[in-house]
Order: structure tokens, then sequence, then C-alpha cells
């Protein structure tokens, strides 16, 4: 089955239960968290207060928050309630997300075993709450989903949200085997010889250019916006180019990266740790610093020269470009 057919079975799967909208919602877009043990083999950890603090202003904003694709690295940590005892705040404002009904989840090749329904929920309904001394609920009643709709209904535009894996055969078809092999290759290959795992389109660049081919070709053909995760690189369309977005990772070294959709627009936004700095003339010159770091939300959105630009507005996403 070619990635092309693969993403198109996951859209109309998603298409029967297609999510509307309208200007009024808002979405916030995370994907490849690889949430870990909190250990020297957790890549989120350096990042945990970031996402924590960034997710917490999207929801006192009000915003649904859809988790894209290995948020927890269930390759490499086979038991959930480990990740969730080193990560506890995350789930419990995840959780918070969940009671209200703005939790949406995707699964992707780090954590496809959760497409399985009794995996769902024997590890993710319900955990042991060491303090009150019994199980208590987490996300009761959540849906694993291979990927989402969502139909704009001012627009009719559809947005395809699906986490890319499915544009990348070895990790549609053999993802088990990463769950057998990834640990010792992380262990030892990678964090001792400082080799790259072949097989990632995060790590590898040739197979990274190859799956971003794949979607791109796919959101041309079907002139269908797609967001999607997975190579960890964040991308947005700019005029001529098919409407394939990425949200990126936050696994970054110094940033996490995300979707909005809001007010009828898509933009692509990083979160970052920036230094305030003062006034020091009548002239308004930015010339010293106060040393105060602070959680920077910053507009990644710039045309083909470098030029920043607004959040693209749904209607505008039109491939190809009419004459």
């Amino acid at each position: 089955m070619s990635a092309s057919t693969r993403l198109t079975k996951a859209f109309e799967k998603a298409e029967l239960n297609e999510i509307s909208f309208t200007n009024r919602d808002k979405f916030v877009i995370f994907s490849d968290s690889h949430r870990g043990k909190n250990d020297w083999g957790d890549d989120f950890a350096h990042n945990q207060l970031l996402f924590f603090h960034a997710l917490t202003s999207y929801y006192e904003d009000g915003f649904v928050y859809i988790e894209n694709g290995d948020g927890d690295e269930l390759s490499e940590n086979w038991i959930f309630e480990n990740i969730r005892r080193a990560h506890s705040h995350i789930f419990w404002l995840m959780k918070k997300f969940h009671n209200e009904g703005r939790l949406i989840m995707i699964y992707g090749n780090h954590d496809m075993i959760r497409r399985f329904p009794s995996v769902v929920r024997r590890t993710m309904y319900k955990y042991y709450d060491d303090r009150e001394d019994k199980e208590v609920s987490l996300f009761h009643g959540v849906r694993m989903n291979e990927a989402i709709v969502l139909k704009h209904q001012e627009t009719g535009k559809k947005i395809f949200v699906v986490h890319g894996h499915q544009a990348d055969f070895f990790n549609s078809y053999f993802w088990w085997l990463g769950m057998l092999t990834l640990p010792l290759w992380k262990s030892v290959f990678q964090k001792i010889l400082g080799w790259r795992d072949p097989t990632s389109a995060a790590q590898n660049r040739w197979k990274k250019n190859k799956v971003e081919g794949h979607m791109m070709r796919w959101a041309e053909e079907h002139n269908q916006i797609i967001i999607a995760g997975h190579t960890h690189r964040s991308w947005h369309p700019v005029q001529g180019d098919p409407p394939y977005f990425n949200d990126g990772s936050c696994v970054h070294p110094r940033a996490i990266t995300a979707i909005e959709i809001q007010n009828g627009t898509i933009a692509l936004v990083k979160w970052w740790l920036n230094t305030k700095r003062h006034v020091s003339d009548d002239l308004g010159e930015y010339s010293k610093m106060d040393r105060v770091l602070y959680l920077d939300r910053q507009l990644m959105m710039t045309d083909k020269a470098g030029t920043p630009i607004p959040p693209i507005r749904l209607e505008d996403l039109v491939y190809p470009v009419p004459d």
C-alpha cells in the first residue's frame, strides 16, 4: 500500500466523525513530546516546564488541545505508569482539558500500541493514587484516533490532522519492531557511539525529505489542508505551496513549536525562554537587559523572502493558486 493510499484511508475514516467548528473555536496542536521517565533518555525532560506553562496558557484561554501523536515514548518505555509518575504535572493539566471535553488525542508510531482499545482502557482510563490510596480517573472514556478532520463552518474547509507516519513505510508497518530494538539502540548506539537512528524521519534527513514530500504531494493532489508531525520539522506553506503544515515537536533544544487555529486562521508558533529588556533612552532603543527570563510566544510565519507574515486565513488556502 502506497503512502498516498494510507493517508487517504486515514482521511476517509476520520471524515466519518468530522468535527465541526466556527471562528469562535480555538485549537492548539502539539505533537512529538516523546514523554519518558524523566531520566537521561527522556528527550522531553528539558522542555517539560516550557510545555507545562505554554499548555496552561492555552487552557486558560479556552483552547481545545489536540495531541497529534507520539505524546508518550512507549517504544522505549513499555510501562505507561512510569511516564505518568515522572510527568504527573503534565497529566494533571491534560486531565483538566479532558474533564472539560477539550482534549483530542491521536496516536503516532511511538505510541501506536494505543490503536488497541483494550490497551487504552487498561492504561489510560485510571491510575493508582498513592495519597488517596485508591484508583482514580485519568482519561476515562478517552478515544485514541488515527487522525481527525476539522470542518470550518464559515468556509467549508476541512483540516486533516494526522501524525504523519502513514507517509513512512517502515513506521507504518514495523512500529512494533521499534519497541523491541529502540531501547537498545538509544542506550548503546545513539547515546554512547553517537549513531543516528536510520529508521527515524526526525533523525534521517533523506527520510525526512521523502516523508514530507509524500505528504505535500497528497495535499496537492487532494487540494486538502493537512497538519502533521512525525518529522519534527515545523513547516507552513507560503504563496504557491500545497496546504501542508507541520507542528514540529516539543523536543527541540531550546523551544517547543505548535499550530494554532483560531478566528478562522492557522498559525505556526514557538514557545521559548526569552530575556526581558528595558528602554534605556528617549528614542526607545533596546540596549540593556534586566536579565529576567520569561516564557515568550513567537509567530514563526514568514514569506519566501523571510519577511514576517500574519496567520494564514483558511479561506486563502487554495491550491493551485488561481491565475
